[in-house]
């Protein structure tokens, strides 16, 4: 596809990552081992990987202009890091490089019978902390930026940033993958908020993931919409309504939920989008917000093509952080960016095949 036939790029594409970033030592396997085993790996890849470097790395393909706040050691595995991320263009000026401890890495292991992949993480040391980030340099990295994403690593520099990006007005994503020390902080200041499946009900103590969403939605002001990824489930996308809509119908979010379900179309494969009407949605002791649900649909990958997840929920972030720098309604933002995750699991390692703008496979979404 040429880059002609493309719609313009946002205008303000700068984007703001803070959080990790790690080397992925990627061995597939027929199938996951037992205790005391010894098996072969089928295929083997190392490649740069973590939330925040993934996530940049998809941005950076779609055709933003992604900076990252993150720390490697001067070690093999940083530099590579470092190389890796700058040829897809992400901006590493603001990287901390410490002369000792080790850079990031995991080991992930893809298990080809049941398509799952188990991560075994060892994080970087010394960790950032704050007194790395001075204030001039901060300063710098926010200077011009449309929207801030934080994964939820790095808590006590990341909760700086946060704090003088909505000091400055500028939105922010949160990443909310599992209760982490200082999350809470975080979500706080979120305009939006991407959760895993797990999330929202482990974070309100819900008893279903609808109800879960209203109630974060009442526990956080700020947020305008919050997004639980589901895999090849799709997702629920909760937006608060900015009006307040006094006049419109009260539901139950099950309810609506439900019947939402009932109007997908289970025959496309290709990702799709179905929305509710602004309503005031209900959950019994929970609660009422005024917004609109939305459901989405992800790619119905043919199992041949299907080689390995990992890094699918971070293409979903880039995607994301893409469709709101270029104000892409609700409705079309979560069938782009699961079309681009589905694309990533097309091969072996979070980044071998994100896609570029210029992919065919994404015109339509475009």
């Amino acid at each position: 596809m040429s880059s002609d036939s493309l719609p313009p790029l946002p205008q303000n594409r700068i984007v703001l990552g803070c959080g990790q970033v790690a080397v992925d030592f990627l061995a597939t396997v027929a199938s996951f081992p037992n205790p005391d085993d010894k098996i072969r790996s089928t295929s083997l890849k190392v490649q740069g990987g973590g939330n925040a470097g993934n996530a940049s790395t998809c941005a950076a393909r779609l055709g933003l202009n992604p900076r990252l706040i993150s720390k490697v050691s001067n070690d093999s595995h940083g530099k590579g890091i470092l190389e890796e991320l700058e040829a897809d263009g992400v901006d590493t000026s603001f990287f901390i490089v410490s002369e000792e401890g080790n850079s990031s890495f995991t080991y992930v292991i893809v298990d080809s019978q049941t398509n799952t992949r188990t991560c075994i993480h060892t994080p970087g040391y010394p960790p950032l902390i704050p007194e790395e980030l001075s204030q001039s340099s901060l300063l710098s990295a926010l200077d011009g930026v449309n929207m801030v994403y934080f994964d939820g690593r790095h808590h006590e520099t990341a909760l700086v940033v946060a704090k003088e990006a909505a000091r400055k007005n500028i939105p922010i994503l949160v990443e909310a993958e599992r209760e982490r020390e200082g999350l809470d902080d975080l979500l706080d200041f979120a305009t939006y908020a991407i959760c895993s499946a797990k999330f929202p009900q482990a974070w309100t103590e819900a008893p279903s993931v609808p109800s879960a969403l209203i109630s974060m939605l009442l526990r956080l002001p700020k947020l305008k919409f919050v997004v639980v990824t589901l895999g090849e489930e799709g997702c629920i996308m909760l937006e608060r309504s900015v009006y307040g809509g006094s006049d419109a119908e009260e539901m139950d979010v099950h309810c609506l939920l439900e019947s939402l379900k009932l109007i997908k179309d289970d025959s496309k494969t290709i990702p799709t989008c179905i929305s509710s009407l602004e309503t005031k949605l209900s959950a019994n002791g929970i609660g009422t917000i005024t917004g609109r649900l939305f459901v989405g649909t992800a790619e119905k990958i043919p199992p041949s093509e299907l080689v390995d997840t990992t890094g699918a929920g971070d293409a979903f972030i880039g995607a994301v952080l893409y469709a709101v720098c270029a104000g892409m309604p609700p409705e079309k933002m979560l069938p782009f960016a699961a079309q681009v995750a589905a694309t990533g699991c097309r091969a072996l390692g979070a980044r071998t095949v994100l896609p570029l703008r210029t992919d065919p496979r994404l015109a339509s979404f475009l």
